[in-house]
C-alpha cells in the first residue's frame, strides 16, 4: 500500500515541505531514499524500539521509504514521527484518512516518547501557507509553533498518542496561547538598568544617540572603565520589538536551536557577546549544515563585541558587507542560504596593549609602535561603518560613591522611542528603511541638509581631521538623529558639532 505523510526540511530561515512516500510490499528488505542524512538513516532503529515499547511492532514487510523532493539533502532525527507513522500506515497499522491532513515532525527515544526539535515555528508558518489542518508535535515545542495563527498546533509526548490520534481512539487538543498578551507583558523584563550607572553621562548620551538612530558604536578606554557594563545596558534603551520583528527574530534562533522548550515569542531584542575566539563561520552563519551565525542571531538587536582588537581580523572583515546590506548570503557548491542580518554593533577597546594610555592617573608602558600596531588590528574600512566613536575615562571616586540614582533606562528609552516614531513617519514610503543608520545618499540629501553655517563648520572638520567620504555620510546620518531626539525638523549647528565629536577615532592623538 503506498501513503504519503508531510514534513519539512528548513532552508535558511524558511521551510519546504517534504512528502515522505511509503510503500508496502512482499518482502523483508527496508530502503531509505531521498538524500537522508545519517541521523536519518538510523531512524530504522529507533522507530523498531519505539514501536516495540509502545505494544507495536516494525511491519515485516519490504518497505521503501522516498523523500521528495529527492535533490534537497534532509537532515537531522526531527523525520522520526512522520517516518513511523508513514511505515504503520503504509503496512495497514494506522486508517490512513486523516494522515495527508497533518503536519508532522519530532525525534523519536527508544521508549517511544517524542524529543523536542529546532526549527518548528517557520515550518508552522509553512504548514499555514499550505493549508494543512494541522501540526503534530512535541509537547515542547508547542508553545512555539502555536504563535501561527489559523493552525491547530497539537503537543504529544508519545507516538502512541499520534497513532491513536489516527485511528479515531482518542482526540488530541490543540495547544492555544495568547500569543499578544504574553509578547507585551514580556516587552519591559531587563536584568540592568541605567539607573545603576554612576558619571559617564557623555557615553549615557553617546547610547542614546545610537539607538535612537539605529547607529553602530565603539567605545574606546582603559580596564575598568565601564565599557562592557555600559553595553550590557543598551537593550533597555533600545525601543521595544514589533510583532513582525519578534517573529523574524524567533524564526532565526528556533532554526538555531536556541529557543528553550516551552517558550513562545521573543519579546526583549537579542544581545549577542561572542567571544573573541570565534571562527569565522560562527560568526556569518554556514557550516556543512547551514546555522545563522552570530550576526543573525543578533538580527533586530546587539552585537556587542568586546575587545575588538582580539577578534581575528578576517571575522572583522567578513562583517563589512552585512553592515551595510543587512543580510548576508552563504554561498557554497552545494547550496546557497541568505539569513537576515539587521544588527546594531557595539563595539569596545582598550586604547593600547597595556590599556592605560593616556590614562589620567597611570602610566603607559606600551611603546609608540606596539600603540600603533595595536590600533591597525581594526581596519580603517570597518571603523568608517561605525557611525559613533566615542573615548570613556575612569569614573572618579565623587560619582561611584554617590548614592543618588542615575536617570533611569525607561525615561532614555522613551525619548527614544518618540524619535523613532518620527524616523518611522519620515521613511514611511521607502522601503526596507526605518531608521536614520539606514539612509543612503539621496535621502541625506533629502532629509539631511545642513544650512550654510553647518556646512561650513562640516568643511572646516573634513579638512582638519582628514575624514572619508563614508564619515561625512555618517556625520550627517547622526547629526539627523540628534535633531530627531529635540524633535527639530532642521539640522543645527550644535547638532553637527555633536556630531562630529563623536568621530573620536578620527582625531589626531585622540585619546589625549
Amino acid at each position: 500500500m503506498l501513503v504519503k505523510v508531510y514534513a519539512a526540511a528548513l532552508q535558511g530561515v524558511n521551510a519546504t515541505i517534504i512528502t515522505i512516500e511509503v510503500n508496502c510490499s512482499k518482502g523483508v528488505r527496508f530502503f531509505l531514499v531521498g538524500l537522508p542524512d545519517a541521523s536519518i538513516k538510523e531512524s530504522h532503529e529507533r522507530i523498531t524500539s519505539a514501536l516495540s515499547e509502545t505494544g507495536y511492532k516494525f511491519p515485516r514487510k519490504q518497505i521503501l521509504v522516498n523523500m521528495a523532493p529527492a535533490d534537497i539533502r534532509k537532515e537531522g532525527a526531527a523525520y522520526d514521527l512522520p517516518l513511523a507513522i508513514g511505515i504503520l500506515a503504509g503496512a495497514e497499522k494506522i486508517k490512513p484518512d486523516k494522515i495527508g491532513d497533518y503536519m508532522m515532525m519530532g525525534e523519536l527515544s527508544l521508549d517511544g516518547t517524542l524529543k523536542p526539535v529546532k526549527g518548528v515555528l517557520p515550518i508552522a508558518i509553512k504548514a499555514r501557507e499550505e493549508k494543512f489542518k494541522g501540526f503534530i508535535l512535541p509537547k515542547e515545542n508547542a508553545k512555539e509553533a502555536a504563535v501561527v495563527n489559523n493552525l491547530d498546533v497539537f503537543g504529544v509526548d508519545n507516538i502512541k498518542e499520534v497513532i491513536r490520534f489516527f485511528n479515531g481512539e482518542i482526540e488530541l487538543q490543540p495547544t492555544i496561547i495568547n500569543t499578544r498578551e504574553e509578547f507585551f507583558a514580556n516587552q519591559s523584563s531587563f536584568s540592568w538598568d541605567f539607573s545603576e550607572v554612576k558619571g559617564q553621562e557623555n557615553v549615557k548620551r553617546a547610547m542614546e544617540v545610537a539607538c535612537a538612530g539605529g547607529h553602530n558604536l565603539i567605545l574606546v578606554g582603559p580596564p575598568g572603565a565601564g565599557k562592557s557594563m555600559l553595553a550590557k545596558r543598551i537593550p533597555s534603551i533600545l525601543p521595544p520589538l514589533t510583532l513582525s520583528e519578534s517573529l523574524e527574530t524567533t524564526k532565526i534562533h528556533s532554526v538555531a536551536g536556541k529557543m528553550s522548550n516551552n517558550s513562545s515569542l521573543i519579546a526583549v531584542r537579542p544581545f549577542r557577546s561572542p567571544h573573541h575566539s570565534i571562527s569565522t563561520v560562527a560568526m556569518v552563519g554556514g557550516g556543512s549544515y547551514p546555522q545563522p551565525g552570530e550576526i543573525s542571531l543578533a538580527h533586530n538587536g546587539v552585537l556587542f563585541l568586546d575587545e575588538l582588537p582580539e577578534f581575528p581580523r578576517l571575522v572583522l572583515e567578513v562583517m563589512r558587507q552585512p553592515l551595510e546590506d543587512r543580510k548576508i548570503t552563504i554561498s557554497r557548491a552545494k547550496y546557497a542560504v541568505d539569513y537576515p542580518a539587521g544588527f546594531m554593533l557595539i563595539a569596545s577597546m582598550n586604547p593600547c596593549p597595556c590599556g592605560y594610555y593616556n590614562h589620567p592617573e597611570r602610566a603607559c608602558v606600551c611603546s609608540s609602535v606596539q600603540v600603533q600596531k595595536y590600533l591597525n588590528r581594526v581596519s580603517g574600512p570597518l571603523l568608517d561603518r561605525i557611525d559613533i566613536q566615542v573615548e570613556i575615562v575612569p569614573v572618579p571616586f565623587e560619582k561611584i560613591s554617590d548614592v543618588r540614582p542615575s536617570e533611569s533606562s525607561e525615561a532614555v528609552r522613551n525619548r527614544v522611542i518618540q524619535a523613532r516614531k518620527i524616523q518611522e513617519e519620515r521613511f514611511a514610503d521607502e522601503d526596507g528603511i526605518y531608521c536614520n543608520a539606514q539612509m543612503h545618499t539621496r535621502l541625506l540629501h533629502k532629509h539631511a541638509q545642513p544650512d550654510a553655517e553647518g556646512l561650513s563648520r562640516l568643511k572646516n572638520a573634513m579638512e582638519k581631521l582628514n575624514l572619508s567620504a563614508r564619515a561625512y555620510d555618517r556625520i550627517l546620518r547622526v547629526a539627523r538623529t540628534i535633531a530627531d531626539l529635540e524633535a527639530s525638523p532642521n539640522i543645527k549647528p550644535n547638532h553637527l558639532a555633536e556630531a562630529i565629536g563623536y568621530r573620536n577615532l578620527d582625531r589626531e592623538n585622540w585619546a589625549g
